[in-house]
């Protein structure tokens, strides 16, 4: 099987693998894991943050962030296809009390004066305050679109002029910055907080950063252990995200390569209604009237090719485990069906 369901289901490499069976480890919750220290250094420093603070997900951190930042009866701005509004199992209400006002587009952004208009005031006794942006980037739903710094910068400004802070949900920022051009620190002076998943495109087993300045995690770090998040000699899985921030970042180029192979493949192909020209790693389209989506997963399953649902949409996502032959045979059997 060729699996193109998430790039979550990456396996680490032999050299990432011995990355990690020499790390030195200790007691994180002590604050004695080496390995652990280094990464997070390594992350702040990448994006020009203060700090970092190491969690088991890429959940944990948007959780985290979004509890430090907010107290419970406010109300959190994102787009309506969030990952924080619809894949974390209602997290913004259930660990933060906290609602969300969501904003509505075709491709998974929004605009300052979008939430400009969506900002509740302090002063409406009606009102749920609102208490924190999220920005996703980049945007799963809709497909792996991508936000470049100059779209974020006006949302940056009303957060300032509101005094409310701004959050980035990165689990695939690095595939963004490699499609624009741009760079980490780019980032860094946009958002109060940053996450970043190690576990998709960079290829590492486990693990996700969330980025900010000192006094905000230290705030995290308490979260973190109220949640269960704090871990022991986790400088072993540490080492596997170290190990990708250092190598495995200009790869990325290759999963957006093909990406556009398989895009190609899937508009030759008879199952396809619609589909659009990725511009990460992320291919979304639209089987034929006349073909159930599960009918087209399970054809696709018959010939080897594992892909996942996504609303009315099949998703298949590209990842440094597929190799330049499956990725052909992957393109001959789309267009054959």
């Amino acid at each position: 099987m060729i699996d193109y369901r998430s790039d979550t289901v990456t396996q680490p490499t032999p050299q990432m693998i011995e990355a990690m069976s020499k790390a030195p480890v200790g007691d994180d919750v002590y604050g004695e894991d080496p390995t652990i220290k280094e990464l997070e250094q390594y992350a702040a420093d990448l994006f020009g943050m203060e700090n970092a603070l190491f969690c088991p997900s890429g959940t944990m951190t948007n959780q985290i962030a979004i509890k430090a930042h907010t107290t419970p009866g406010k109300e959190v701005i994102c787009h309506e296809w969030a990952h924080i509004y619809n894949y974390e199992g209602g997290g913004v209400a259930f660990n933060s009390g906290c609602q969300v006002r969501p904003i509505s587009s075709n491709d998974g952004k929004f605009k300052a004066v979008d939430v400009e208009a969506r900002i509740q005031s302090n002063t409406d006794i009606h009102a749920a305050p609102t208490a924190l942006i999220s920005v996703e980037n980049t945007v799963n739903k809709a497909g792996g679109t991508v936000w470049s710094t100059d779209e974020v910068k006006p949302i940056t400004r009303v957060g300032q002029i509101h005094n409310i802070p701004l959050h980035l949900d990165g689990a695939r920022l690095f595939n963004a910055l490699e499609a624009v051009g741009e760079t980490p620190a780019d980032y860094g002076k946009l958002f109060n907080s940053i996450s970043i998943c190690l576990s998709k495109g960079l290829g590492a087993p486990v693990g996700s950063l969330l980025l900010g300045s000192d006094q905000f995690i230290t705030r995290a770090r308490r979260i973190r252990k109220v949640m269960g998040g704090g871990m022991r000699q986790a400088g072993i899985i540490a080492a596997g995200g170290l190990y990708a921030l250092k190598n495995n970042i200009d790869r990325l180029r290759e999963d957006r390569e093909n990406a556009i192979k398989i895009y190609e493949a899937v508009k030759e192909s008879a199952i396809c209604k619609s589909v659009e020209k990725p511009q990460t790693n992320i291919v979304l389209f639209e089987p034929t009237d006349d073909k159930p989506l599960n009918a087209v997963l399970t054809e696709m399953e018959k010939y080897g090719i594992k892909a996942s649902p996504m609303g009315s949409k099949i998703r298949m996502v590209t990842h440094l485990n597929h190799s330049h032959e499956e990725i052909v045979r992957t393109c001959d059997i789309l267009r054959s069906l």
